[in-house]
């Protein structure tokens, strides 16, 4: 099926190009969101007609995204999740989540946008992609952690198997400290009951 492009698509073609796509992409993607219009006579020469204006609007939208993009390429997102202690999700983090994370920290982005393969299933540090524009694109990173204080230490650069090495070392730690504190208790009270043992068997004597 041949169809017009109304706005860059990536791997297709650009703004005014007449491609070939399969029908389904075209009925189930391209047409409903408004991306191309089937290559009719009529609706080519429809294009024509608007072309100066849709290219004006497209330069207008370009250059919002672009303006968005400064600021929005390579933030952080913290997304606060349940997970194990081996660090796989009770759940997922989808592009929606993405885009509200974004969106609580000041940046209008639509899950459209966001451009996750697949849905985030461990806790850690994910480079994800935002589509701001067919012509601009931007990477964040979602800090998918268990807690504020999780997220600040996976921020520094910590993965959940460094900390939970660290936090399993401590516990051991403790409690070796635990059991000398009762040897060293232990060896106080014989050190105590020596003497008065002494004392006793020479009153005997």
């Amino acid at each position: 099926m041949q169809v017009i492009l109304l706005e860059r698509v990536a791997k297709l073609g650009q703004m005014g190009d007449v491609v070939d796509v399969k029908p389904g992409f075209a009925r189930n993607y391209l047409l409903p969101q408004g991306k191309a219009l089937s290559a009719s006579e009529a609706n080519i020469a429809s294009f024509e007609a608007q072309k100066a204006q849709l290219e004006a609007r497209n330069l207008e939208t370009r250059k919002e995204a672009e303006a968005l993009a400064e600021r929005l390429d390579g933030q952080q997102f913290i997304v606060i999740r349940s997970a194990s202690d081996a660090g796989a999700l009770y759940g997922s983090v989808t592009p929606r989540d993405a885009a509200e994370a974004a969106t609580e920290a000041g940046f209008s982005i639509d899950k459209k946008q966001v451009a996750l393969v697949a849905p985030i299933k461990e806790l850690g540090l994910h480079t994800v992609a935002v589509k701001l524009h067919p012509e601009v694109e931007v990477e964040i990173k979602l800090n998918v952690a268990r807690s504020q204080e999780e997220a600040e230490l996976q921020a520094s650069g910590k993965s959940i198997q460094e900390l939970a090495a660290e936090e399993e070392a401590a516990a051991d730690f403790e409690i070796a400290e635990l059991f000398d504190d009762i040897g060293s208790a232990a060896s106080e009270d014989e050190e105590l009951a020596t003497p008065a043992a002494e004392e006793e068997g020479e009153a005997k004597a």
